[in-house]
């Protein structure tokens, strides 16, 4: 069963979803915030499996509240996914670097939202083609100097290779065909590297990417 915790200040939003949400078979919803605050306290308390998290609300907002709890390492497992109105909105992309596993617009297809919340536990991020390179676009206009190697050199070439890969927006079945190996291997060579990383998920490794130098604007097509 998928615990699903939602957190939004519009009481109709909250219940149109935990309606959509609760009808499943295998996604339960355990509990509704109405501001970052109460967020971070149920999650703290009830450990979801995923919170939809708006990005404005009042007390404290969405973005806040999600450093709080990627920052917490008893939260680890919590996957964080973004409630925005608008695909292209600001805070979008500093919500993938303060950990959120992707983001969602608020009228997304109900079979898009199901899709998404059983994606994240799953490991995968939220990020389609499209909305993946324009988020490493915008990286790539703000990025400053590549950060310190660091825990990279723990990368064999293979995974330098794959992180490339995920870094300017491939599916994993599009580095299998890059690489000429199956898609398993390469959702293998995804995770070992995610696991050296620390990152949470894919969606961290874009931005690790880039921080590490890995990639570069340059790359982008």
């Amino acid at each position: 069963m998928i615990r699903v915790l939602l957190a939004d200040d519009q009481s109709l939003v909250r219940a149109g979803f935990r309606a959509l949400l609760d009808a499943q078979p295998d996604i339960e919803v355990v509990a509704e915030a109405a501001d970052g605050e109460e967020a971070v306290r149920s999650i703290r308390e009830l450990r979801p499996d995923v919170v939809l998290m708006d990005i404005r609300m009042p007390l404290l907002d969405g973005l806040a509240a999600t450093r709080r709890i990627t920052g917490d390492p008893g939260l680890r497992d919590v996957k964080v996914v973004m409630l925005t109105t608008f695909e292209l909105d600001e805070y979008v992309f500093e919500a993938i670097r303060s950990g959120a596993s992707g983001f969602l617009v608020k009228d997304t297809e109900p079979a898009e939202l199901l899709r998404a919340v059983r994606a994240v536990v799953d490991g995968d991020a939220l990020l389609s083609p499209g909305v993946t390179r324009r988020l490493i676009a915008e990286f790539a206009a703000r990025s400053k100097e590549p950060a310190a190697a660091g825990e990279m050199a723990r990368l064999t070439e293979r995974e330098r290779e794959v992180m490339a890969l995920v870094g300017i927006g491939l599916s994993n079945e599009e580095i299998a065909r890059r690489l000429v190996v199956s898609p398993l291997t390469a959702k293998t060579h995804v995770s070992r590297t995610m696991v050296k990383l620390g990152a949470r998920d894919r969606a961290q490794l874009v931005v690790l990417a880039y921080e590490s130098g890995l990639v570069r604007p340059g790359w982008l097509g």
